[in-house]
């Protein structure tokens, strides 16, 4: 980050790798980000010199280099970084000795990949919707499937005032399908699912990216050189957000 110029608090607690913007935008809406000692409206800019705080407690731009971390999120761990008002949180469940983020979410349900990291940029670059990145879930319901439904589940399904992206969807087993997804959704596969009468008993996810699922659950890994180097060159084209 150019500390010369002004920036949008949000950008500048997402860019310092303090949390993602989104989750900026919620800290902010709730009072407890303060410049200055002073509480910011949302477009309000952070200028050279400023003290920023969340809590009260001060921010600081991370010396280290970023960390990236695949993790196997087990059932009942909740995506958020919001250590006071949920106890199952993911943050205190990895017990990371930096702090990181989630990149995305995983429903509490919901197990397997995750990515966390403290680089704000590339949360922005993965999350924005337009680069179509791939992630790969196995998904058990509670009836049989039958070839209907694996044809609807990949042409699109109406849910959230939307069609969901046509999507490749292969039978596993009697009760079990794969399905790769460009898009993320508020639980896009349970009302996936649901709009077809099925319910999901079990939802993993296996792959992000380039990223396949190869850590026992509850467990993480740091991402290698490589594999990061190949999701910067996926994410390359993604143009950062104006301020």
């Amino acid at each position: 980050m150019d500390s010369s110029s002004p920036i949008r608090i949000n950008k500048y607690l997402s860019e310092i790798g303090f949390c993602s913007r989104r989750a900026a935008d919620k800290l902010i809406e709730e009072g407890r980000v303060k410049i200055n000692g002073k509480v910011p409206e949302m477009g309000t800019k952070v200028m050279p010199g400023d003290v920023v705080t969340v809590d009260n407690k001060p921010t600081q731009e991370p010396s280290d280099d970023f960390i990236y971390i695949a993790f196997n999120k087990p059932i009942g761990i909740v995506c958020t970084t919001d250590q006071y008002r949920e106890r199952d949180n993911i943050i205190d469940f990895i017990n990371h000795p930096k702090r990181i983020f989630p990149i995305g979410r995983l429903d509490k349900p919901s197990e397997g990949l995750i990515f966390l990291t403290n680089d704000g940029d590339i949360v922005n670059k993965i999350l924005r919707a337009r680069n179509h990145h791939e992630k790969e879930y196995i998904v058990t319901v509670n009836r049989p499937i039958n070839s209907e439904f694996i044809q609807k589940m990949s042409k699109g399904i109406p849910i959230l005032d939307t069609v969901t992206r046509a999507c490749d969807v292969e039978l596993v087993d009697r009760y079990t399908f794969k399905i790769i997804l460009t898009q993320g959704l508020n639980r896009q596969i349970r009302r996936m699912c649901e709009y077809l009468d099925y319910r999901v008993t079990k939802l993993k996810r296996v792959r992000i990216m380039n990223i396949h699922l190869d850590v026992p659950i509850g467990q993480w890994r740091n991402l290698s050189a490589e594999e990061i180097a190949e999701i910067q060159s996926m994410v390359s084209d993604s143009a950062k957000a104006i301020d």
